[in-house]
């Protein structure tokens, strides 16, 4: 099969596209995925330089595709499914690749088996990690409600706003405000870290949070408590928990969040743009520059680039 391949970690001239990898053969347990499309993520930038604890050459921690075989029986061949984590592009060969084999548990059907999608491949191929890292977040975490003051450190709004929530967002470029209050967010104000005493200045009334979303990092947990009203949820989250009996990626809607997205209850889940195959090296460049506005998207079997998606 045709897979992308890291040569020797460092950089992105060490991806590498073979096309004489064995295809993976799937054990009791486990299940053979034909993959159209994938998310790209920073993990796998990190992965990519030898920065990582654990990854393997073949990289690539979710995808979207179809169940071509299931030992086990678990899931029925052809059914439309989404895979992440679970050792994808860590300890087992990932997505960057026609194919790969994805721990059951770490995998969710999208759709009856043989069932026409609502979406293209390519604009699914944008939802899963973020958007099952997001409900996770605001749903299993916080238990989010209609209604509720909710302060999003880091981007993960489309679900909160189609839920209800009265939402704060931060970012560090002014230039995405009117971006952000475009989503359906109440305030935006520039992330910084005074940020709480700011908060005080502008809104006294109103500078705590019923619930707080923190995925900037350790830099700013401390302070984020702070902005905390009695009885207040707060969370922060790693992806990598998927799939264990603590996080069964079998809890996250990803069905109903990609018909949601198809009707238009959830909006702006595009990909920022969608690269070739072949263009992996040229995606990996826009990824390490910062230059992605947005999840980025690489087709299979695409012959070339389509252009940013408006956001």
């Amino acid at each position: 099969m045709k897979a992308i391949v890291i040569s020797t970690p460092g950089s992105v001239e060490n991806l590498v596209i073979r096309d004489d990898i064995p295809r993976p053969t799937p054990t009791r347990g486990t299940a053979l995925i034909k993959i159209p499309a994938f998310g790209i993520n920073h993990a796998e930038m990190h992965m990519r330089r030898g920065e990582w604890a654990e990854s393997v050459p073949i990289s690539g921690i979710e995808c979207v595709g179809v169940v071509e075989d299931c030992p086990g029986g678990e899931i029925p061949a052809r059914t439309p499914v989404a895979a992440l984590m679970g050792g994808l592009g860590r300890t087992v060969p990932g997505s960057y690749a026609e194919y790969t084999v994805a721990r059951v548990s770490n995998v969710v059907a999208l759709a009856d088996t043989e069932e026409e999608l609502p979406l293209p491949w390519a604009e699914i191929a944008a939802l899963p990690e973020s958007y099952a890292t997001a409900w996770a977040c605001l749903f299993r975490n916080l238990g989010l409600r209609s209604g509720q003051r909710l302060l999003i450190r880091g981007r993960r709004l489309n679900l909160a706003v189609e839920a209800g929530a009265i939402i704060t967002a931060t970012t560090r470029s002014e230039a995405k405000f009117g971006m952000l209050r475009g989503l359906g967010v109440t305030d935006v104000i520039r992330e910084c870290p005074s940020l709480a005493q700011r908060l005080k200045d502008q809104h006294p009334e109103d500078a705590k949070f019923d619930c707080i979303l923190e995925l900037v990092g350790n830099s700013t947990v401390v302070e984020s408590l702070t902005m905390m009203a009695s009885g207040v949820h707060f969370s922060f989250f790693g992806s990598f928990v998927f799939g264990t009996d603590e996080f069964p990626l079998s809890d996250v809607p990803l069905r109903e969040i990609v018909q949601k997205v198809a009707d238009g209850r959830v909006k702006h889940a595009k990909p920022w743009t969608t690269f070739g195959f072949g263009e992996i090296r040229e995606a990996h460049k826009v990824m390490e520059e910062g230059g992605a506005g947005g999840k980025m998207v690489v087709v299979v079997d695409s012959g070339g680039r389509l252009a940013p998606a408006c956001l």
